[in-house]
C-alpha cells in the first residue's frame, strides 16, 4: 500500500466516525445499562465538558482502565509536583473510582471522548492540552490524528505492543507509520516493545521498563483483613485471580483434587469480570462445593471451600490471604494479566504458557525462580500442591519474585526524562504566569 493511500485511508476513517457520531448513542447506552458507564456524566463520552478548564498550562494524561490507571498515579503525582494542571482521562467506571481514590480532586478527572472526531474535536477545544500523555496501548487514530492536526505533542507512556497488535499493524504498516508518526516519543516498556513501534514507523523510540513495578502495593483495609484471617484461621489456602472464562472451575477442580492431600484446603478465587459472579456460583457450587461470596459480605466458616472475590479495588486483600497466586487469563484465554502485584506482596506465582502481553516480566521472573508456568489444570495442580507442602521451596519463590520486582524498578524515573523537554517548557510557563499574577 502507497503512503498515500494509507493516509487517504485514514481521512476516510476520520469521514466514518463523524457519519457513524449519532449511533453512539445506543452504544452508550448499552454499556451503562451494564454498569460501564457512569449514566450521570455520559456527555463526557461525546467530549461535552463537565468542568471548566483552569488558565495556564495543561497537561491531558490517559490512562484506559484500572491497570494503566495504578501504572500513571506516580507519574501524574510527579507532573502535578512540577505546578502544571492535569486532566486525566479513563474509559471505565472503576478506573475513576481509583482516581477519586488515589488523585481526589488534584487532577480533572473525565471520561475520554469516543474515538469519533466530533467528540474528540469537542474535547480538545475545550481542554485545549499542551502536551498528552497517553498510557501502554491506547492507539485511538481519530484522537492521535486531532492531535496531530493541532499540533500537539503526543507521548505513549509504558507502550505496549501485543503480538495480536503487532502483527495487525505489520499488515497495514503504511497506515501505521502514517499514524505514528504523530507520536512525538515513544516510551516502551521493553525492548521488544520498543523495537516494534521503530518497526511501525514511531520516532523515537526509548525504553523504559514496567511502570507498574515503580506503583506501590495494592492498598488494603487492615481491618478487613484481620476478620478473613481470623475466619480462615491456620488452614492451607491458594489463589487463583484475574481469571478468566474456564479458569475459574480449574481452580475449583484443582481445588476438589487436593483437598484429600490437604485438610481445610481453602481457595480464593478473583474473576477478572466480577459481574460473571453469579454464574460461577451456580457453577462451582454444581462440583458439590461451598462457596462465599466476598461482594455479599458471606461469613467464611469451616466448610467454606472457595471464597469469591467478586469485588473492585480488594486485590491487595485477596493477595494477602495467600503465598501462592495463579494469575489468570493464561490457561484458558491468551495474553496473561499483571504477575507483578503479587510478586511484590512475596507470593509464589504460578501462570499458564500465554502470557505474551507480560512477557518481559514473567521472564525476570521465571529466570530468577519467583514463577512457574503450568500447562494444563493437571500441571497446576501439582504445582500447588509441591508449593503447599514445601515450604522452603515456597518461601524461595516468594522471596525470588520479590527481589526481581526491587531489580526492575526505575521505569518511573526514566520516564519522567523522557518527558522532560515536553514538560520543562509547560512549567517555565506557569511560573512565569504565577509570578506575573502576584
Amino acid at each position: 500500500m502507497s503512503e498515500r493511500l494509507a493516509r487517504m485511508m485514514l481521512s476516510m476513517y476520520r469521514v466514518a466516525g463523524s457519519a457513524a457520531y449519532p449511533l453512539a448513542g445506543p452504544y452508550v447506552a448499552w454499556r451503562a445499562s451494564k454498569g460501564k458507564e457512569d449514566r450521570t456524566r455520559s456527555r463526557e463520552r461525546y467530549g461535552i465538558a463537565s468542568q471548566e478548564r483552569p488558565d495556564g498550562p495543561l497537561i491531558w494524561v490517559h490512562a484506559a482502565s484500572v491497570g494503566e490507571t495504578n501504572a500513571v498515579v506516580p507519574l501524574v503525582r510527579c507532573i502535578l509536583e512540577y505546578g502544571v494542571t492535569v486532566v486525566l482521562t479513563t474509559g471505565t467506571v472503576t478506573s475513576a473510582k481509583l482516581v477519586a481514590e488515589r488523585l481526589g480532586d488534584h487532577v480533572i478527572h473525565q471520561y475520554v471522548p469516543l474515538d469519533l472526531k466530533p467528540a474528540v474535536s469537542r474535547f480538545l477545544n475545550h481542554w485545549h492540552p499542551d502536551l498528552a500523555i497517553i498510557a501502554e496501548s491506547e492507539i485511538w487514530p481519530n484522537t492521535i490524528l486531532e492531535l496531530g492536526a493541532r499540533s500537539v505533542p503526543q507521548v505513549l507512556v509504558n507502550g505496549r505492543m501485543s503480538d495480536r497488535s503487532f502483527a495487525s499493524w505489520k499488515k497495514r504498516s503504511n497506515i501505521a507509520e502514517a499514524l505514528f508518526e504523530n507520536l512525538a516519543h515513544v516510551v516502551a516498556q521493553s525492548e521488544v516493545d520498543g523495537e516494534r513501534f521503530r518497526v511501525l514507523g514511531a520516532r523515537p523510540v526509548t525504553v523504559s521498563g514496567n511502570l507498574k513495578v515503580d506503583t506501590p502495593p495494592p492498598p488494603v483495609d487492615e481491618t478487613e483483613l484481620l476478620t478473613l484471617r481470623r475466619q480462615i484461621g491456620q488452614r492451607p489456602t491458594w489463589a487463583a485471580i484475574s481469571t478468566h472464562d474456564g479458569e475459574e472451575a480449574i481452580a475449583a477442580e484443582v481445588h476438589k483434587t487436593l483437598q484429600a492431600r490437604h485438610a481445610g484446603l481453602f481457595t480464593v478465587v478473583v474473576p477478572r469480570h466480577p459481574e460473571r459472579a453469579d454464574l460461577l456460583v451456580n457453577e462451582i457450587e454444581a462440583m458439590g462445593l461451598k462457596v462465599a461470596r466476598r461482594s455479599i459480605g458471606d461469613q467464611i466458616t469451616p466448610d467454606t471451600d472457595i471464597l469469591l472475590g467478586d469485588t473492585i479495588g480488594e486485590m491487595g486483600l485477596y493477595l494477602r490471604l495467600t503465598e501462592i497466586a495463579f494469575v489468570g487469563r493464561s490457561l484458558t484465554a491468551e495474553g496473561g494479566q499483571n504477575p507483578l502485584e503479587p510478586a511484590m506482596l512475596d507470593t509464589a506465582v504460578l501462570a499458564g504458557r500465554n502470557v505474551q502481553n507480560f512477557r518481559e516480566s514473567y521472564q525476570r521472573l521465571l529466570d530468577a525462580g519467583g514463577a512457574k508456568l503450568v500447562r494444563d489444570r493437571s500441571m497446576l495442580a501439582g504445582a500447588v500442591n509441591f508449593l503447599l507442602t514445601n515450604e522452603p521451596a515456597r518461601r524461595q519463590m516468594m522471596a525470588a519474585g520479590a527481589t526481581t520486582v526491587d531489580e526492575m524498578r526505575g521505569a518511573l524515573a526514566r520516564t519522567l526524562k523522557a518527558l522532560e523537554p515536553y514538560i520543562q517548557p509547560l512549567v517555565v510557563k506557569a511560573r512565569l504566569r504565577a509570578a506575573g499574577g502576584r
